[in-house]
């Protein structure tokens, strides 16, 4: 097992999305967190699939800047 890193939102039409930081393009969605979370697990799965279970890009750091 792995463990992912994915940054969660709210949108304008009050989903929660999610968007795993170490793959590349793999988003999902849910009207709850938890509901998210489960959807995030399969589009995760799916993606490792894709990419024969070799993720291609590695999670080093979350940081906030200052403009």
């Amino acid at each position: 097992m792995r463990e992912y890193t994915v940054i969660i939102e709210k949108d304008e039409d009050g989903f929660y999305v999610g968007e795993v930081v170490e793959i590349p393009g793999c988003y999902s969605q849910g009207e709850t967190i938890e509901e998210l979370m489960g959807n995030i697990k399969e589009a995760i799965q799916a993606s490792l699939e894709d990419m024969n279970d070799n993720p291609t890009v590695t999670f080093v750091d979350i940081r906030k800047v200052t403009v």
